[in-house]
């Protein structure tokens, strides 16, 4: 009856499916405006219902305002409510069976397995059982304080940082701090500089708003600022301890000359400290934030120290841009997640984080040796390393060879995923006889084997004039 099929056994009751029937007749034109539904007693009859359920859907029907219905007259189909919907049609997907992937070189990616998730799920429990009412509440766009505190103690024993935990800013990872700081920083008509190649994370906010890009090279010393002295500048983006993805330290003399240049030119460095944690050799490298704290925005966040999904990061903010950070993200996201805030600043209080970045550290150095020494056995004199003993990959240089799209398409018929570093570049003719080998979260036997299978690739697919051995 009026097109209306019941189904009883569904989870929606039988009131709310007459309710979305007549609606979508209405809506569609197939019942018109100004039409006279059928009494409650009728339309139940019909159904097999009872009158009550019918009276339920009308008065959902009345209540959003599909029907008028007056004491003493039949309720009718409201004005206005015909919509013409158009067909959207999907373009169809041609999807070919791919191998799986067996050897996933991405880079960026911690070894999980060895994170202490007991203690971890401990930390959460007393987490839950201890926050008052008061701390569930909003708690505004800064943070937890006793975590920003904690973060402070111990950016002081890991990097020597003398940080105020008033300055520490509490973020949804490095991205979300990307997001506010080029909001916060853009000037009209000046560019944002940045290396190339670069993280794509704050290169694609800055495209995505349409903002001039400025690019500086980047050498075997990170980025190269003789690029931008001429130049209207909003702001400078550098990874100086570890410059992703090709692992260059930036020197003293380029961090003094990007310091006093910011200061000439008015602007702000804002300082990714990717991969800083996993040094291997000597001690670790120093934030250009030590050197000056007035000029510099640091970043950093746990996703690799700990685990990605954790969405816990940070920003060390100059106080004239702390008024603005505050308004953009109060009208963001307000705040991140008070429970991991809480069982993160007991993680770093009881010196847990200490611990598993230096467990964590001797583990990923003995992956790196795995991956060199198997590199040099199936390649030898073919490929060139570039970058410092740090982080959770490693640049390969190959003399001689392109990584084109058709390269990367077989890697990815014989189930390796690798990256060259050509897509991270401003101009895609840039490095192409590099490519990035991920190792963190893979086992000595993956490694062996992924390396391997590359070997052979890259043999088969070279134009012979390589020597691997």
């Amino acid at each position: 009856m009026w097109g209306i099929e019941l189904q009883k056994r569904n989870k929606i009751s039988l009131a709310r499916q007459i309710f979305l029937s007549l609606k979508q007749s209405i809506l569609m034109g197939q019942i018109s405006q100004g039409e006279v539904l059928p009494s409650t007693r009728e339309l139940a009859k019909g159904l097999g219902v009872s009158r009550n359920t019918v009276c339920d859907a009308y008065d959902m029907l009345l209540t959003e305002g599909f029907i008028v219905s007056r004491q003493g007259a039949p309720s009718h189909v409201a004005e206005g409510l015909h919509i013409t919907q158009k067909e959207v049609v999907s373009p169809k997907e041609h999807k070919r069976e791919r191998p799986p992937i067996r050897w996933d070189f991405k880079t960026g990616q911690p070894d999980l397995s060895l994170f202490p998730w007991p203690l971890w799920s401990q930390m959460i429990r007393r987490a839950t059982n201890t926050l008052s009412a008061q701390q569930l509440e909003y708690s505004g766009p800064k943070g937890y304080e006793p975590l920003c505190e904690e973060i402070a103690h111990w950016l002081m024993r890991s990097r020597s940082m003398d940080v105020n935990p008033e300055d520490i800013f509490i973020t949804s990872g490095a991205t979300q701090a990307f997001h506010l700081l080029v909001d916060i920083l853009h000037k009209e008509g000046h560019a944002f500089a940045l290396e190339s190649p670069s993280h794509p994370g704050i290169r694609t906010v800055i495209q995505d708003r349409g903002h001039l890009l400025q690019w500086m090279p980047v050498d075997q010393q990170g980025a190269d600022i003789s690029c931008i002295r001429d130049k209207d500048i909003s702001t400078v983006y550098v990874t100086p301890s570890h410059q992703f993805p090709l692992g260059g330290i930036f020197p003293a003399t380029r961090r003094a000359a990007l310091i006093r240049l910011a200061s000439e030119k008015d602007f702000y460095i804002i300082e990714d400290d990717y991969d800083s944690e996993f040094r291997y050799s000597g001690a670790p490298v120093s934030p250009i934030y030590s050197m000056d704290s007035s000029r510099v925005v640091y970043v950093g966040t746990f996703s690799k120290t700990l685990f990605p999904s954790l969405r816990i990061g940070f920003t060390v903010l100059p106080k004239p841009l702390q008024a603005k950070w505050k308004h953009y993200r109060n009208f963001m996201d307000v705040q991140n997640p008070v429970l991991e805030q809480v069982a993160l600043t007991e993680f770093l209080r009881k010196r847990k984080m200490d611990k598993h970045i230096q467990h964590m550290r001797r583990v990923y150095a003995e992956k790196r040796n795995v991956l060199l020494n198997a590199i040099e056995h199936s390649f030898s004199n073919a490929v060139q390393f570039w970058g410092d003993a740090s982080g959770l990959h490693v640049a390969l240089q190959f003399p001689g060879m392109e990584f084109g799209k058709q390269f990367m398409l077989n890697c990815r018929n014989a189930g390796i995923r690798i990256q060259p570093v050509s897509q991270y570049c401003s101009v895609q003719d840039n490095h192409k006889d590099k490519l990035l080998t991920g190792y963190g979260h893979l086992s000595d036997t993956q490694i062996r084997e992924g390396v391997q299978a590359l070997f052979e690739l890259i043999a088969k697919n070279s134009s012979g004039s390589l020597e691997f051995k």
